[in-house]
């Protein structure tokens, strides 16, 4: 028999939701933290972590994805499986790479996008806004990034804020207006945040630790 390590997780993830009493109390609204968590810890792995690191997070969003695949497969009403999953996000990849399975042809990103896009319309027709099925739960930045993405769709272009601050309010168009500025140049606003977050806690750290050598200093001094 061939060895099946995707298969293997998914009889191991059956079985913890048989034999695991904590498991079995688990459904899909108290897994949200866990999946936002992993996800995070994902992101860290992509951009400041080992090879190890990636391997394993991205192992650990896998068993967020089989865990709610597996409290589905048990719903009375509407029951679905990991099978069920799959079979749905290969039949819309499928759909969305017409120039790989259905002889389109887009030679540079931006005709892919064309496509990919025509065929996120078809299959989302019943839609009415373009900002229908944008996440209120993203991160801020990365929701304003998105959203001045599809506002500019429809040619909506917010009014550049004043310089001076004094509420919050103008505060909001200021942030608006860097995101807005990033999505110009091809940024990732929220992604430049956190590197600059990440140095900024280096620095942090970094006088942490010169202050505690230096007391240590001090007291050996005494």
């Amino acid at each position: 028999m061939r060895n099946d390590p995707l298969r293997d997780a998914v009889r191991a993830m059956h079985d913890i939701r048989d034999r695991c009493v904590w498991t079995q109390g688990i459904d899909h609204r108290d897994l949200v933290p866990y999946l936002i968590e992993e996800s995070a810890e994902l992101v860290d792995a992509v951009e400041t972590g080992t090879r190890a690191d990636l391997r394993e997070e991205l192992g650990d969003v896998l068993w967020q994805v089989l865990f709610h695949a597996e409290i589905a497969s048990r719903d009375i009403a509407d029951p679905f499986d990991i099978d069920d999953v799959a079979r749905g996000l290969t039949e819309k990849m499928v759909r969305r790479h017409p120039h790989v399975f259905a002889g389109e042809t887009a030679r540079t990103p931006e005709e892919v996008l064309v496509l990919w896009n025509a065929a996120k319309a078809a299959e989302k027709h019943e839609r009415r806004s373009v900002l229908d099925g944008v996440s209120p739960h993203m991160p801020s930045l990365a929701l304003a990034q998105k959203v001045l993405g599809k506002a500019a769709q429809v040619g909506v272009v917010p009014q550049k804020a004043e310089s001076k601050i004094v509420d919050e309010a103008d505060l909001g168009d200021a942030l608006l207006n860097l995101v807005a500025t990033a999505r110009a140049h091809g940024l990732d606003a929220e992604r430049a945040l956190r590197e600059r977050l990440r140095q900024l806690q280096d620095d942090v750290r970094g006088a942490e630790q010169s202050t505690a050598a230096s007391d240590a200093s001090d007291k050996l001094k005494e």
